[in-house]
């Protein structure tokens, strides 16, 4: 039997690393490597509810490791040499009633 694996996408966050003069923050975009990340194509209900919700188009769906604490919502992400940003917000289950390695997924579209 063979073991679902995700891949290793990267995702890009603004870490605040100051303020500016009149005391707004200063963001760097890094890219941070998360690990076993699953990638599918998003379903024609997946692609119409994000369209009917937030007027974009979702391409994939990604699950994400249980063990991942990074932000997901707004930012973007690289894979398969392509660049998506995040549409709306994460779906999360809870970590102990479900089987598999992955309990949130987010929605991404094509960017740039």
């Amino acid at each position: 039997m063979t073991k679902i694996k995700g891949i290793t996408v990267v995702l890009y966050q603004n870490v605040k690393i100051g303020t500016d003069e009149f005391n707004h923050p200063i963001y760097e975009e890094r890219e941070i490597e998360v690990d076993n990340v699953l990638v599918a194509p998003s379903s024609t209900n997946d692609i119409t509810t994000a369209t009917d919700l937030t007027g974009k188009k979702a391409v994939y769906t990604l699950g994400i490791p249980k063990d991942d604490d990074h932000e997901w919502e707004n930012s973007k992400v690289r894979f398969f040499d392509q660049t998506f940003k995040v549409l709306g917000f994460s779906i999360m289950g809870i970590k102990e009633n479900i089987p598999l390695e992955w309990n949130k997924k987010v929605m991404v579209e094509r960017y740039g």
